[in-house]
């Protein structure tokens, strides 16, 4: 199964002590109501480093929206394919962290309200926000480095129309110098990876929640699971609608994306297409623990039961024998 060789390799070597669930293994252990208000505290406090680096990555993403890209050598000949009209954006910037990030987090937030369970609260959003921060390092570090310019470059070079070139063929833009450093960051496509990331997690969520691999054959439910999947698709077609980016930047982007959610999304959860696909690893960790408590519980109360009973039978035998 493609799918199954694809996730199987996404297994880090810390996770060894994560295994999956066995079959049917934890679904006789009721693991109790699990609140944000009686166990979140505890739950953010023991991933407190996961938080911590976070708000490193964060700061990383932030400093790199600062650093101007690699301005690459663009010739007279090259025009040609830059030429493309400098259109607005059809999705807005604004609106990506908005459908890639909020949403996925309000479906979130709706499944806890139905089960009530703090770890897959916790988890859905500590992977999501590590999806789309990793993306976004490593979009915007690629664009950096590459400085591809973007299809509209012309406009933005010379947005009155008249061409200046240096004594080797070199533009030498006169635009707003803003716009020029923005159309040196063509590859790979941001709005692409961020919608594939944010949009691929809350997929791969959906399908271990409605077990849309359990072989039933529910076709509602892969409908489901790729809603979202194809909303990021036509938001890269409309990157090379509108002239802002290449198809290959697009392909690029899709590939960075789906491959950083299914990467932190394995971290935190099993297989979607495993019978317990539906819930994350520490729940089903701490639904372990739980069963082995309430077993030690059961022993321990037998062995105050039965030792009291021999006591009886020593006593009434020593009894019988002085007769």
């Amino acid at each position: 199964m493609v799918f199954g060789s694809f996730f199987s390799s996404l297994k880090f070597w810390g996770n060894s002590q994560e295994q999956e669930p066995q079959r049917g293994r934890m679904q006789e252990i009721d693991l109790g109501i699990h609140t944000i208000r009686s166990h979140g505290a505890g739950v953010a406090s023991k991933h407190k480093h996961d938080w911590i680096i976070l708000v490193i990555l964060v700061a990383i993403e932030i400093g790199l929206q600062l650093i101007s890209p690699f301005y690459r050598y663009v010739g007279r000949d090259m025009m040609t394919d830059l030429k493309y009209p400098f259109n607005d954006n059809t999705v807005p910037v604004w609106s990506v962290p908005i459908y890639a990030v909020l949403l996925p987090i309000i479906v979130f937030v709706c499944f806890y309200m139905k089960r009530t369970c703090v770890y897959d609260l916790h988890h859905s959003i500590l992977g999501l926000l590590f999806t789309v921060l990793i993306t976004g390092i490593i979009t915007d570090s690629i664009k950096l480095a590459t400085g591809r310019p973007r299809p509209n470059f012309y406009w933005r070079c010379f947005p009155d129309g008249n061409e200046v070139y240096n004594a080797l063929g070199g533009v030498i833009c006169h635009g707003k110098p803003g716009e020029v450093k923005e159309g040196h960051k063509s590859f790979p496509s941001g709005h692409t990876s961020w919608s594939f990331a944010g949009l691929g997690y809350l997929s791969l969520y959906l399908s271990g929640k409605v077990k849309a691999f359990n072989r039933e054959g529910h076709v509602a439910k892969l409908c489901l699971v790729f809603a979202p999947l194809l909303a990021a698709c036509l938001v890269g077609i409309s990157r090379v609608d509108d002239y802002w980016h290449h198809w290959q930047d697009v392909f690029a982007g899709a590939l960075i994306g789906l491959f950083v959610a299914a990467f932190c999304y394995r971290q935190f959860y099993p297989n979607p297409y495993h019978e317990e696909g539906w819930g994350p690893y520490a729940y089903f960790r701490a639904a372990q623990e739980r069963g082995q408590a309430q077993n030690g519980d059961v022993l321990r109360t037998m062995s105050l039961q039965v030792e009291p009973t021999s006591l009886e039978n020593m006593e009434s035998g020593t009894s019988s024998v002085r007769r």
